[in-house]
């Protein structure tokens, strides 16, 4: 059995080599061997559906609508996977990830304002996951770990724990796996003490009701739920698997098992998020000032200080594997729209700065307002979603980036009519924080400036451009029918 798998899995410059046997698969509903070969990018992926403000967005669901927006957890998880998808067959289909495409083909003002709101996305996330891992750290301890130090464990323990891909990608990749396991072992757990209506949780998740006093809170799962800079980590975290991009049979067949896996993963990911928000919907409906800095202290006081210790267990698998899948992201979304060429230490320690360091600043000196700022994050990570979405369904519709696996018309206007409805979201959450803040005429005037920015980068990106008349853009054959990629500035075209 391991001989037939080391076909599958040899590895050359820390990619899995995929291309011996990949065609056995062909004719097969599924092929096994083949579908582990491609598995461990879509759980990579996945961990950002996990991590600490998923679970805080979980709590406040669960709390303030019992069982009732479990739908909108479903939904947002599906309209995630298929974004998703889109960043992987780009990556497949093209043998580059989405910030490279965005670095080659955007003029250099927009290109760098996509970096900034990539960057802002990956700190705002950055920060939620600190301060979740240090949450559990201060539980774990007893207290005697205060936050500020749980913050900075946090932020060494990635760079140790990121050592694990000088062993290869399989091992890092099984590592990450195992701490989804913990995770779902450890609220399978909570799960079980809270003992929720199980009528009720298959209610919550077929029939799409909501209260008009849920309302901001059903609009906000999205915006913890689909994260902007994990698009562009799929379609770089795909590129992990070499297959031979001159032969259209191996990028279908790619492209099919890494859907396979990737549903796999976003289900699971679905499964421990519902585990959540029904713990809190049986045991604390209707509690007001519940969230990821006082949930350990309900569930002690109403399940047992044993239930206090298996949360913060989970937590901390959920902090340390989306703190990790961050640094990744930070990685390659800098040395797409950037080019970077440094010693990969030296990168590592440039793209980790960049996000963790705002991250530890904001989340030391917010001890005493956790809640409320996860809260401002997830629509953070809501009002970024267009400047990722907009970016893969333009490439992925693109004959001359796709060739044959470019996206089919109807699929172009769902996620056209996807992008609508989100841009719609961002308005209606933007407009009620911001006048929970203050009605003045100040805030007035700073949305409508803010608005009209906003708006005006979304519709540059949306129209449509000329290929031949775009200065930035170069593009050559990659020598198989399948599909273009770009030249950068750098080469040189006779």
């Amino acid at each position: 059995m391991v001989e037939e798998l080391d076909e599958y899995e040899k590895t050359s410059h820390g990619k899995v080599d995929c291309s011996n046997g990949i065609l056995d698969a062909e004719g097969k509903l599924i092929h096994f061997r083949t579908l582990w070969a491609f598995t461990g990018p879509g759980f990579l992926m996945s961990i950002a559906y996990l991590d600490p403000g998923n679970l805080e967005s979980d709590i406040q669901a669960g709390a303030a609508g019992g069982y009732q927006l479990l739908w909108v957890v479903w939904w947002s998880t599906v309209i995630g996977l298929w974004l998703q998808l889109l960043a992987a067959k780009l990556g497949t289909a093209t043998g580059r990830h989405l910030a490279e495409h965005c670095r080659d083909y955007y003029p250099k003002t927009a290109r760098i304002l996509l970096w900034i709101m990539t960057e802002l996305a990956i700190i705002g996330s950055d920060i939620q996951e600190v301060i979740g891992t240090a949450i559990a750290i201060n539980i774990l301890s007893n207290g005697h770990i205060p936050l500020w130090a749980g913050v900075l464990i946090t932020a060494a323990d990635t760079f140790t724990f990121l050592m694990l891909e000088n062993y290869g990608i399989r091992k890092l990749e099984a590592f990450f796996c195992s701490l989804i396991s913990i995770m779902a072992i450890t609220f399978i757990v909570e799960y079980i003490i809270s003992k929720p209506d199980q009528l009720q949780v298959f209610e919550g998740v077929v029939f799409p009701l909501c209260s008009k006093k849920n309302v901001t809170m059903a609009v906000g799962i999205l915006g913890a739920v689909i994260m902007p800079h994990n698009i562009y980590l799929h379609s770089a975290l795909v590129l992990s698997r070499d297959i031979d991009r001159k032969d259209s049979r191996q990028v279908k067949i790619a492209n099919k098992y890494f859907a396979i896996e990737s549903g796999i993963a976003l289900f699971i990911s679905f499964i421990i998020n519902l585990l959540v928000v029904s713990v809190f919907a049986v045991g604390f409906q209707g509690v007001t000032d519940i969230g990821l800095a006082t949930a350990a202290t309900y569930l002690a006081e109403k399940y047992g200080q044993a239930a206090k210790y298996i949360w913060a267990v989970g937590l901390l698998a959920a902090g340390q594997c989306s703190t990790m899948t961050g640094t990744y992201a930070g990685q390659f979304v800098m040395e797409g729209f950037l080019n970077l060429r440094i010693k990969p230490w030296k990168r590592l320690m440039i793209t980790r700065c960049t996000a963790i360091v705002p991250a530890i600043a904001v989340a030391i000196l917010s001890q005493s307002h956790l809640d409320s700022l996860d809260e401002w994050l997830n629509v953070l990570q809501s009002v970024q979603l267009p400047f990722a979405i907009l970016p893969v369904l333009f490439f992925t519709s693109r004959e001359e980036v796709m060739g044959q696996f470019k996206n089919h018309w109807l699929n172009n206007i769902c996620v056209q009519f996807l992008s609508l409805m989100i841009i719609g979201i961002n308005i209606y959450l933007i407009i009620t924080a911001a006048m929970a803040v203050s009605t003045a005429w100040w805030m007035i005037l700073t949305l409508c400036i803010s608005f009209f920015l906003y708006f005006t980068f979304i519709i540059y990106l949306a129209l449509p451009k000329n290929y031949s008349e775009a200065l930035s853009l170069r593009v050559r054959s990659l020598f198989n029918p399948s599909g273009y990629t770009y030249l950068s500035k750098e080469d040189n075209i006779n």
